[in-house]
């Protein structure tokens, strides 16, 4: 008998996209007019990171919505694979920030700078509270629902957490050692540039290993095995192949059993396996039994 499509994780991760979102729309918003009105290029470079952030949100939500659609006659695997696209998406965004945001710092180094204003530091000290408590939240969801984008779009908080952290740090020298230090402002949006380059790559991995069919940790195939070989009937395993498709894993299987025995029989332990290994883990969502003579095998 078929489970029922596991929506809830699902579902969890879309509410928490879009309070993502709407955060990173805020914060935006008042990050753009502190930077403006404080005199801070590390601040207005924070802002652009998290402008992305709201861009990466909108597409993390429709990666979630789209990988959510059942099965198709065009894609009859679901499609899961939505999510990791949107991952790669948002890595991809995250990069060009970076980028952007060291071209521009790069270049007013050599500049005039006006001393940042202290409420900036004030700003900055909200901002990396609000965005690390949501990276907390994010992750546990991520991790609940085995969801590569919303694990990807927490990495994208305590990304912005950290510049925002790195600003803080550069505004503080620039204001606390007072003319001949305003470069510090630039020099920290240089910085916080690296880290959101190195965050993106980090997103882009685990992403293109999953588009790639990438095998999933070891524990996931242990615990297969181990279900299947308590099924009674079941001489010993062969193949054992797993890949992930969004929040749910496909498992082909290879299960060797008595050439002696009737096909029907071998059919009934096929069916057994099956659901023994979807009991043991919600997130199975088919398993491919191929059913091999012993006497034939090795």
């Amino acid at each position: 008998m078929n489970r029922p499509p596991q929506i809830a994780p699902v579902h969890g991760g879309l509410r928490i996209a879009m309070f993502g979102g709407l955060i990173n729309l805020v914060l935006a918003g008042v990050k753009v007019a502190a930077g403006i009105l404080g005199n801070s290029n590390a601040l207005l470079a924070d802002a652009v990171e998290s402008m992305g952030d709201v861009a990466s949100s909108l597409i993390v939500f429709s990666g979630i919505a789209i990988a959510a659609k059942p099965a198709d006659a065009t894609h009859p695997y679901g499609h899961g694979k939505a999510e990791a696209i949107s991952s790669m998406i948002v890595a991809g965004a995250l990069l060009a920030a970076g980028a952007w945001i060291a071209i521009e710092n790069i270049g007013k180094l050599s500049g005039r700078h006006d001393t940042p204003a202290t409420f900036t530091l004030i700003v900055l000290t909200v901002v990396v509270a609000v965005k690390e408590l949501l990276f907390r939240y994010e992750s546990k969801v991520g991790e609940r629902a085995h969801s590569t984008v919303v694990a990807s779009d927490a990495m994208h908080h305590r990304s912005d957490a950290m510049t925002s952290a790195i600003a803080f740090l550069g505004i503080s020298v620039a204001v606390i050692g007072g003319p001949g230090y305003e470069s510090a402002d630039n020099y920290a949006a240089l910085f916080a540039s690296c880290v959101i380059g190195f965050t993106a790559f980090r997103m882009f991995s685990p992403a293109l290993h999953e588009l790639m069919d990438a095998a999933p940790p070891a524990e996931i195939e242990h615990e297969i095995r181990k279900s299947a070989e308590s099924v009674p009937g079941v001489a010993s395993l062969d193949k054992c192949l797993v890949r992930k498709m969004g929040v749910s894993y496909y498992v082909d299987l290879h299960v060797v059993v008595d050439g002696a025995m009737p096909v029907r029989n071998g059919h009934q332990i096929a069916h057994e396996v099956k659901d023994a290994i979807r009991r043991s883990n919600p997130k199975i969502s088919d398993v491919l039994v191929h059913i091999e003579p012993l006497e034939s095998h090795g």
